[in-house]
This record gives C-alpha cells, sequence and structure tokens, in this order.
C-alpha cells in the first residue's frame, strides 16, 4: 500500500530593515535626501559640541603675555648694533573702573562690541560674517572680535593668524566670560588695550590726547578715544589729514552712544563735524629731526608686513635696516651744506637705493619729522626731464637706437599741445638731433617727437606711444599705483605728473643693474623679543628691461654727466644721471614747481629733489637758481662722493650699439677723396688736405624747456 508523504512549508519571518534602509524610508526621492540631511545635521551639532568639551577641558587659561607688558621695540642701522631708534616702551598706569567715566565705558562699547552686555563672550553674528570674509579673501583678516576676545587676544596670545589661534581664543574668551564679570572684563581691557602714540590704557590715553586723567574725560573726548582703538595708527589725530580719515568712525561712535542712550541725539549731533581739540602731542622726542622719517618709514613697512601695532609698540621686537648709518650722515650733511638752508618754505627730499638689492641705503625726507610729517622722499612731486629716461627705454625697446634722428625745433604742436624749448635764452631750435644727444641737452620737442613715432606717425594717436613710455617706467620699478594715474598724453615723457623720488631712484638703480628690478624696501631683518626671526615679505628680483636696452641707456645717460646740462653731478665713479625742472599750473600761470638730479653709478643710484611749500609752488625767484643741473646736482654729488670714496667703483656695461629698425638713422658723410698730384722732379713735402668730419651737433646754451599744455594744466620741463 503507498505511502503518502505531506510537507509542510514552513512560515518565513520578515526581516527588519538595516539601519540605511530605516532612515531612508519609503516615499519620494526629496524626502529621503531630507531625511539624510537633518541627521547629518544633527551628527554635526552632536560632533561639535562633543569636540567644544573637549577643547574647553583641555585648553587652560594661560599666563599673560610678559613680553607684551613692557618691552620696547628697538630699530638699528644695517650694522645691527647702531641704534636708530625705537618704538614707544608701554606706557600704562590701571585705574578701577568706578574712575573711568560712564561716557568712556559707553564709547568703548558703542565702538567695539555693542553687544558686549548680552553676549557670552562671542558674538556669532560677528564671527559669521568675519567667516564669510575670511573665506572670499582666502586668507585669515580677523573681524568679529567681542571685548572679551580683544582682552584675550592681547594679554594671552600672539598676533598669529591662523584657525588654530581663533578656535583657542575662542575657548579662552568663553571661559574668562566664566571666571570673571563683565565689569571686571571692561576694566581689564580699558587698563590693557593700545590707544596709539605709546599709550597703552585708557589713563595714559586720556593724558596723551587730552592732557587730563580719565575722569575727567567728557563725550566727545571719550568717543574720539574709542575711536582710535580700531586703528591707532590710521586714525592718529596727530597726522596729516587725520580729520578727514576719523570723522566717519567718530560719528558711528557718537550714534551708538546716542542709541544707547549714554548720551542724547543732540548731543551726538553737535560733535558731529568736528573732532574735540587734542593736546600737544607728547612722547614724540624719538622722531625729532631727520630720523624721524626713516623711523616713520620702518613702522611703516612693519605694519605692511603684517605686524600689529601691539608687537610693533610693545612686543619687543628687534628690527634691522637697510640704512646705513655712514650713508645717511653723509645724506644729512650734503643738504645741509649744498642747499640754503634759511629758507623755510623750500622742501627738499633724497634718497639712495643700492642696485641689485632695493636696499634703501640712506634718506632725507625733511628738516624735522615733528614739524612736518611729510616725507619728501616718499612723497609724489613732478620729475621733469628725468622721466624721460623711460621715454629713451620705451623707444630702445621698440626698435629705435641712439643714433636715430628727430625734431629738435622750437616749438612745435604735436597732438593738439605746444612743446617749447624755453629756458634761458627764450627758446632754442636744434633742427635734426639724434636720440642720443636729445638726452645729452634734454630737448623737450625731440622727445615728443619719438613718443609721436612710437604712436605710428603724425596721424596717429599720440597716447600709443605715452604708454609705451609707462609701460617701461613700470618696467624700470615705478609702481602701477602711481603710472596709472598719469594720462597718456604728448608730454607724458616730459615729467609733468608726480612720482616720489624714492621710486625714481629705484628705477634708475634698475639700470645701474643692468635691468635687473629690485622692489625698494627698508627692512632687512626682524626678531621677537626671545630671538626668533620672524617672517618679512618674499623680495624678488627679476629682469624687466633687456640688458642691451639697459646698456643703451646708461651709455645715454652718461653722457649727460659728461658733457651735458648734468656735468655737476659727475661723481668719482662712473656717473649715469638726468637732470630734470617742472613746470605747473595753467598756460597763462606756469610756475617752476621742482628742481630734480637722479643719477647712477654701478653700485649706488640716488635721487635729490626739491620743491616749495605743498610740492608746487613757484621756485623762481624764490631759489635762484632753480635748474635741476644746478643744487640738486650738487647736492647728488655732494652726498655721493663721499658715500662712494673707499669702495670699488665698479663699470658700467660697454654700448650695446642697438641698431635700429624703424625711424630715421644718423649716418655721418663719407670723407670726400683726395686730390691726386703729379709728381715734381723735387717733391716739396705737402700738408694733406684734410678729410671733411662729421658735422658735429650744436652745442646750445642749456636750455629749460616748458611744454604748454591746450587749455592749461601742469607740464614738465627740463634741463
Amino acid at each position: 500500500m503507498a505511502t503518502s508523504t505531506h510537507r509542510t512549508k514552513a512560515k518565513s519571518t520578515p526581516s527588519k530593515p538595516g539601519l540605511f534602509r530605516r532612515i531612508s524610508g519609503d516615499g519620494p526621492r526629496w524626502k529621503q535626501v531630507l531625511r539624510w540631511f537633518a541627521v547629518l545635521v544633527v551628527l554635526g551639532i552632536l560632533g561639535g559640541a562633543l569636540l567644544f568639551f573637549v577643547l574647553y577641558r583641555v585648553i587652560e587659561i594661560p599666563d599673560a603675555n610678559a613680553d607684551f607688558q613692557t618691552q620696547t621695540t628697538k630699530v638699528y642701522y644695517s650694522d645691527g648694533k647702531s641704534e636708530l631708534g625705537d618704538f614707544a616702551m608701554q606706557d600704562r598706569e590701571s585705574v578701577p573702573l568706578d574712575e573711568i567715566p560712564a561716557v568712556m565705558q559707553a564709547a568703548v562699547i558703542a565702538a567695539e562690541d555693542r553687544t558686549f552686555y548680552e553676549n557670552r563672550g562671542l558674538d556669532f553674528k560677528g564671527i559669521v560674517r568675519a567667516a564669510r570674509d575670511n573665506a572670499t579673501s582666502g586668507q585669515i583678516t580677523g573681524g568679529g572680535s567681542t571685548i572679551t576676545q580683544q582682552y584675550v587676544k592681547v594679554l594671552y596670545l600672539n598676533q598669529d593668524r591662523s584657525y588654530k589661534r581663533k578656535v583657542r581664543e575662542a575657548i579662552l574668551s568663553i571661559k574668562i566670560h566664566n571666571q570673571l564679570s563683565k565689569s571686571e572684563i571692561l576694566e581689564g581691557y580699558l587698563n590693557t588695550i593700545y590707544f596709539g602714540n605709546g599709550a597703552y590704557g585708557v589713563e595714559v590715553a586720556a593724558e596723551t590726547y587730552f592732557d587730563k586723567p580719565a575722569s575727567e574725560l567728557n563725550y566727545p573726548q571719550a568717543a574720539m578715544l574709542a575711536t582710535v582703538i580700531n586703528n591707532p595708527t590710521y586714525y592718529d589725530p596727530y597726522t596729516e589729514g587725520a580729520e578727514e580719515r576719523i570723522l566717519p568712525r567718530y560719528r558711528y561712535v557718537l550714534d551708538g552712544m546716542a542709541k544707547s542712550g549714554a548720551i542724547t541725539a543732540e548731543e551726538a549731533a553737535e560733535f558731529q563735524e568736528r573732532l574735540p581739540k587734542f593736546a600737544e602731542k607728547k612722547n614724540a622726542n624719538r622722531f625729532k629731526g631727520t630720523k624721524g622719517y626713516l623711523l616713520a618709514l620702518v613702522q611703516k613697512q612693519l605694519q605692511d608686513a603684517g605686524f600689529s601695532d601691539n608687537q610693533i609698540l610693545g612686543g619687543g621686537l628687534r628690527v634691522v635696516t637697510t640704512f646705513d648709518k655712514r650713508l645717511q650722515a653723509d645724506a644729512v650733511d650734503a643738504v645741509e651744506n649744498t642747499v640754503p638752508q634759511d629758507l623755510d618754505e623750500l622742501n627738499v627730499g633724497l634718497v639712495s637705493v643700492e642696485p641689485g638689492t632695493g636696499d634703501v641705503k640712506a634718506m632725507y625726507g625733511g628738516k624735522d619729522y615733528l614739524e612736518s610729517q611729510l616725507n619728501w622722499a616718499t612723497s609724489s612731486v613732478q620729475p621733469g626731464s628725468t622721466f624721460k629716461v623711460f621715454a629713451l627705454v620705451a623707444a630702445l625697446e621698440d626698435g629705435y637706437s641712439l643714433r636715430t634722428t628727430l625734431n629738435g625745433n622750437s616749438p612745435v604742436r604735436i597732438g593738439g599741445a605746444e612743446v617749447g624749448n624755453q629756458g634761458d635764452s627764450g627758446g632754442q631750435s636744434f633742427g635734426r638731433v639724434t636720440l642720443e644727444f636729445a638726452t645729452q641737452k634734454s630737448i623737450n620737442t625731440a622727445f615728443v617727437d619719438i613718443t609721436q613715432q612710437m604712436s605710428g606717425g603724425a596721424d596717429a594717436d599720440i597716447s600709443v606711444g605715452a604708454r609705451k613710455v609707462l609701460e617701461a617706467a613700470n618696467d624700470a620699478g615705478i609702481p602701477a599705483t602711481v603710472t596709472d594715474q598719469i594720462d597718456p598724453v604728448a608730454v607724458t615723457s616730459l615729467g609733468y605728473a608726480g612720482v616720489p623720488a624714492v621710486d625714481m631712484a629705484n628705477a634708475y638703480a634698475t639700470l645701474a643693474a643692468e635691468g635687473e628690478r629690485a622692489e625698494w624696501h627698508v627692512l632687512s631683518k626682524v626678531t621677537s623679543a626671545q630671538g626668533d626671526e620672524l617672517e618679512l615679505p618674499a623680495r624678488e628680483t627679476k629682469r624687466t628691461i633687456p640688458e642691451d636696452v639697459a646698456a643703451d641707456t646708461l651709455a645715454a645717460l652718461q653722457k649727460v654727466t659728461q658733457a651735458g646740462t648734468g656735468t655737476s653731478g659727475r661723481t668719482i665713479c662712473p656717473t649715469a644721471g638726468k637732470t630734470g625742472t617742472a613746470t605747473a599750473g595753467a598756460d597763462d600761470d606756469q610756475r617752476v614747481s621742482s628742481s630734480w638730479f637722479v643719477g647712477a653709478t654701478p653700485k649706488l643710484a640716488t635721487a635729490v629733489t626739491l620743491s616749495r611749500g605743498v610740492g608746487n609752488e613757484d621756485l623762481e625767484g624764490y631759489l635762484v637758481p632753480f635748474f635741476g643741473g644746478t643744487y640738486p646736482a650738487q647736492t647728488f654729488k655732494a652726498f655721493m662722493d663721499p658715500a662712494l670714496e673707499g669702495t670699488e667703483c665698479g663699470s658700467f656695461p660697454a654700448p650695446a650699439n642697438i641698431r635700429a629698425d624703424k625711424g630715421n638713422t644718423y649716418v655721418p658723410p663719407a670723407p670726400r677723396p683726395k686730390k691726386t698730384e703729379k709728381p715734381k722732379p723735387k717733391p716739396e713735402p705737402t700738408t694733406p688736405k684734410p678729410t671733411t668730419p662729421a658735422p658735429t651737433e650744436p652745442e646750445p646754451s642749456e636750455p629749460e624747456p616748458t611744454p604748454t599744455l591746450p587749455g592749461g594744466g601742469g607740464g614738465g620741463g627740463n634741463d
């Protein structure tokens, strides 16, 4: 009998979905993405909270910065031993908060941290804003700091700009907030923060700026002190043009004080348009005399290099500069011994740069920094014919040569402008002249002609050639920030627009270095109070002018000092130089505005500029004589000869004699053939007729050309 087998099928239990499936769930794709986003946000918050907890436990409040409290920054000459000066030792006197008036407290809060009493040491909106700005700029630029953060940074941290330091600063700010009251934090801040001019803390700041204790400050004075904190150098009320820079920030502080109820809107409005009266500047004897200009420039370059005011003025830095002590003394002596000292309105600038390195070896910016903070070695002055060197460089690069012939007649009209070779003789025409001779005798019309030729001819847009002149100036070392402000017109090469002497010296240094350009600078080395060398901006030298162009340019400039307008500037070493005298004003009010000599030897390039008043007032009749070949050239030589004495002069490269492929080139005529005489039975010695020499170019009296621009305006003149 057959047996039937019945199999029972087991029921399967459905498995639970995995974590991924549970989070994703069912439904549209966008819902799944949204769920995952929410999970990631939660995990991010939990992770951030955990990280914060760990960092909060690990990071301890360190001891206050001892080196920040008292150490002075020392500045040295290039030998690293001779002291040039120093930057302010911290001058601080702490006072309790109850001796600091409420308006001062309110002013600082209005200026630096309007959420001070509400935040917990951090302003998260400010942090987000700063993070966005940092991400946009690609670097840590700061911003978003509360008063607590600033206090922590000054008292406990260094000035390093990194995310690591910012995180540490944030943690310490929260810890300080948890350990100290708002009053204690504000008191510590007001007694610690830097107010400029060597004043640390509000008590010394009140004495420095207003000659009174902090307890006696009124609300406009308090608003002014709070304004300074943001950038003590930029908002320094003792610098020229300060009020224009300060007023917008000052108004912001007054407005914040009014909104907080510390003062009324009427009180804020009363001082909106004027700053309070300041006491006479104190504690500035370190800047007295000529060396004040050097120290001010050192301070500016330190700031440009990223050092904070706290580091510079209280961080105990050791700064070695490029200034040579002996050459600096020579510069002061040269000015004092050659330039009239009884002309109170006369401005003199002298600056010397080492070719190939950009080191500024000496600088004279004025008689006394405390009397005027305008440095005439770094301020823009019309360079006159010293700017023609860039037209020479541009022409040689553009296919012309030193033998290219140009129109030296006077006057001429080119590009809508009338230009003449006007000077002591009342003007002189030279006829056809070579580019070399035009440089030697500084012939205005010839340089306007070469500008026109580089543009493409008489009917072309002359701005084309003028732009080539400006490009050559930029290549030589005149910064784009300067050349971009100069209009490319017919008389661009005549130096009608202002250029700082230090940039002119550096440009001639590029030529002396055979076309190798270096950026000028005054900082050689900076070390911390602990002896660690600190980083300075990288400096590089690059070829910007071809060697053959530099060689022929130097050859032409040497003719200027050998037999041209600049013979008074010839030194004990091979000298290439150029004189310059500029004019300014409308057509019917032309005035001699400046007088120059810029030159170089193989080892040193120097610029000397003389001007009057604000830099464009008339020298004629005030300084006699005023040509660049007189006082400026004499001052140049008086500095250079002792500066070069005892050194190896070196030599300039031989002329490259670039051959022109543009324009007309002067070719001397072939000599006339000699007559052939029949022999005589007893010939007597005869003297053969001389061959006819090449025509010599005229030797004019020294001209002082003055271009006349259409419709008025300044122009460059030269000698």
